[in-house]
Order: C-alpha cells, then structure tokens, then sequence
C-alpha cells in the first residue's frame, strides 16, 4: 500500500514525486511505457531556469533526485482508477494493480493526430510525430512540418539543421501562436519557407518514386513534393483510463473542480494550463503538497 501514486514521468509527475518522498511518503512512480513524455524529445531546453541541456537530460537528473528521495518507479501504462475502501487501486496494462491513499495524475497529452486521407496509413513511412526521433532520416532531403504555434516551428528550426529545406504549413496567415523569438529565428533561416492560409487534404507516395518521395495536396488542389512530413498541430490529454465521471475540456484536459477526495491532477493533462515545463513542475509542486496534506488527515 503506497501513500501516493503518481500517474506519468514528465516534469509535473516527477516533481510531485520528489516532494511526495521528501515528506517521507510512501511513493511510486506509474510512468508509462517510455520515461519523460514529451519532454523527453526536446532536443535543447533552452527556456527553463539555470538548466543547459536535452529535456532527457532534465528528465534524467530530476528522476534521479526522485528516487534519491526513496520514490519508486514502474514502467507500465494505467488502464482503471478503482475506488476503494482505502483509497485508490490504479490498474495497469502489465496485468497488475497498485494501492494507494491518494493519486496524482500527470500522464501529460499526446500530439494530435492529422485526420486527412494517407496521413494513419504513412506514418512511419513518411510522416512523424517527433522531429527530434525521425528528423536524421531526412539529412539533405526536403520536409514539410504542419502547424503554427512553437511546437511546429521549433521542429522546423531543428529539422532546418538537417534538410536541404523546410515548408511549413499553416492554415493562418501569421504564426500569431508562437513566441516572437521563435518566430524571429524561423524569419532568418534561409531554408525555411512559411505557406500560410493553406491545409492539406490529402498524402500519398509518389508514384514510381525510387526514393520514396510524398505528394501533399491542399484543399486547393496543389500538389506539393517532399520526402517526409512532420505533424505538429496540437495536443490531447492522455487521459482514455478514465470513466466519464471526470469532468474534462474539450481536448479530454481534467478539469479539477469536483475530483473525488484524494484525486489530484497535475501538468498538461490539468484544463487551462499552459503547456511549458516550468508550469508542469509548478503544478506538480502544487499537487504533491496537496496530496501530501491529505494523506496527512488519513493519519499516514
């Protein structure tokens, strides 16, 4: 029986894990399949304070301040929160279930997917999610990346490093979403070419294409030729382990107001939050120190 558990290994979940074991709570760790989420594949986190590095780099040395405090970690994915007499059963998809006074989530969001014909059938082969995981891939080649807010331009600065050509593509006519100093390092890429007030409609392999080259084409009927696409137009909550009893946003974020006792959110899988690091670990901070009282009224 764990005092807390917390649900995800992102900056929001391992804070709360250091605070929870610090105050000599018994603490586990449920961190999903792969450690860190998506901080994992920033490539330089360059906007958190006093910190030079990889997000995995971040992730590493605050998972290990974690554990140094006692915290536990499980690599596994939760399926079911169950209410029970004693707290909280949190059942995972290794077939096991943890027991807990009180839970915190922060399985983070995932990116959203692009829902137009050939994008599902191509991923892998030619479409991305992650330009930091597939961006070696396409060294010399041209790409385009989907999107307008700092996650898209910052993979077309990173993919900018790598491709003979970046273009990206933006249904708007500025990136009024992103942050002015990211914009400003898009504007001074030579192989970075904005196309706004355009979407796509559909992806297909070129034919006869003898390296595997795309044909994207906009609504209005044009045909563009690349060899990769990278998607960034968004996040949704992890948050499908939950039954409709908890009161979520329109892109499956908790709304906190109204948990049940000893439920506790944190990160971006919180409603309203701003998605940074730095306002995950303060919601993280937030949410252990209030799971942390509560444990305290349970006499643990």
């Amino acid at each position: 029986m764990y005092d807390i558990i917390i649900l995800g290994s992102g900056p929001a979940g391992l804070t709360a894990a250091i605070y929870a074991a610090r105050a000599n709570k018994k603490t586990l760790i449920i961190a999903g399949d792969t450690l860190g989420g998506q901080t994992a594949e920033i490539a330089n986190l360059e906007n958190y304070p006093a910190f030079t590095g990889s997000g995995m780099d971040w992730i590493q040395s605050t998972l290990k301040q974690a554990t140094g405090f006692g915290a536990e970690i499980v690599y596994a994915s939760v399926t079911e929160i169950k209410n029970n007499e004693s707290g909280f059963s949190v059942v995972c998809d290794n077939g096991k279930s943890f027991e807990a006074t009180a839970v915190i989530m922060a399985t983070g969001a995932r990116a959203r997917r692009l829902e137009i014909d050939g994008a599902k059938d191509l991923v892998g082969n030619g479409v991305s999610y992650c330009a930091t995981c597939d961006g070696f891939f396409y060294s010399g080649k041209k790409v385009l990346v989907i999107g307008g807010g700092n996650s898209a331009l910052n993979d077309a600065l990173y993919l900018a490093d790598l491709a003979r050509e970046v273009q990206i593509i933006y249904r708007k006519s500025s990136f009024t979403r992103a942050e002015a100093i990211i914009r400003d390092r898009v504007a001074q890429r030579e192989n970075i070419k904005p196309i706004f007030n355009t979407e796509l409609k559909s992806i297909r392999k070129k034919p006869d294409s003898a390296t595997g080259e795309l044909i994207a084409t906009t609504t209005d009927g044009t045909d563009i030729v690349c060899d990769g696409i990278f998607v960034a137009i968004g996040h949704e909550a992890n948050t499908d382990y939950l039954d409709e009893s908890v009161k979520r946003d329109d892109v499956g974020r908790i709304v906190a107001d109204n948990l049940p006792a000893g439920l506790f959110v944190a990160g971006d899988e919180k409603s309203g939050i701003k998605m940074q690091v730095a306002t995950a670990v303060g919601s993280g901070c937030g949410a252990a120190m209030d799971a942390i009282s509560y444990v305290n009224t349970k006499g643990k």
